[in-house]
């Protein structure tokens, strides 16, 4: 098998582009061994495969591997230290769910790749049936999000797009619609009675949920802090919440 050398090769050129999120239409890149296999088990479709000649044994998908050089791996990688593999995975986007059950989490305008990522991953762990991300959001295949995650996004369906287009389908299913704010209206997460049938909503890191998704939320909740600080994380108050209620 032929070995990838120059960093000026045109696969490796085209491929690089795809660190930029103008260029993830239709695949996005992993990177690391545990993404991989999870994206393996998970039945994810891969475009290429690149890795390094010494660690090509690990790999099965013969037809897709690419060896390249650790200069060339470095080049398709925002990892100081690269692991050794970079695979290309298809994008594919999830159709609406035909039957709404839930639990769900709606992200909105979550700014953070870091926090993005982790309550994804903690939704996954929570049993969470799918998330719900605003299109102002950030991106779930920047690297630091795909860091976070951990793969989760390879267990549940992560539905990207206008908010409120998702808050009216789940509320058309007797979705009953949880939105976290500190107002007036809203109560202490321990003082609700769980709905059979709930989308949890975490917003804006600064400026929490918006005006219309406050009004379209059937109940407004907030987590009551005893201590001095004006605010929890958001990833932290959602892993609170989601747990909470399920």
């Amino acid at each position: 098998m032929i070995i990838i050398t120059s960093k000026a090769n045109n696969l490796i050129k085209k491929t690089k582009k795809l660190l930029q999120k103008k260029h993830r239409k239709h695949s996005y890149l992993i990177e690391g061994w545990h993404l991989f296999e999870e994206a393996c088990t998970n039945g994810a479709v891969f475009e290429h495969i690149f890795v390094l000649e010494e660690m090509a044994d690990r790999v099965n998908h013969q037809e897709k591997v690419v060896l390249v050089t650790p200069e060339v791996l470095k080049e398709l990688s925002e990892s100081p230290t690269p692991q050794g593999i970079v695979a290309e995975v298809r994008l594919d986007q999830p159709a609406l769910p035909e039957t709404w059950q839930g639990p769900y989490l709606i992200l909105e305008d979550i700014q953070d790749p870091g926090n993005l990522g982790t309550m994804i991953r903690t939704a996954d762990a929570a049993g969470y049936q799918a998330v719900f991300i605003s299109d102002k959001s950030a991106d779930i295949y920047n690297a630091k999000t795909l860091r976070s995650m951990q793969g989760s996004h390879f267990h549940l369906p992560i539905y990207r797009g206008p908010v409120m287009d998702f808050v009216v389908a789940l509320k058309n299913a007797g979705i009953c619609l949880l939105a976290t704010t500190l107002s007036e209206q809203s109560i202490d997460y321990r003082e609700l009675v769980k709905p059979a049938r709930f989308a949890l909503v975490m917003g804006n890191e600064g400026q929490g949920i918006s005006q219309e998704m406050a009004q379209a939320a059937d109940q407004l909740v907030h987590i009551s802090m005893p201590g001095q600080a004006e605010s929890l994380n958001v990833a932290v108050a959602a892993g609170i919440m989601m747990f909470q209620l399920i």
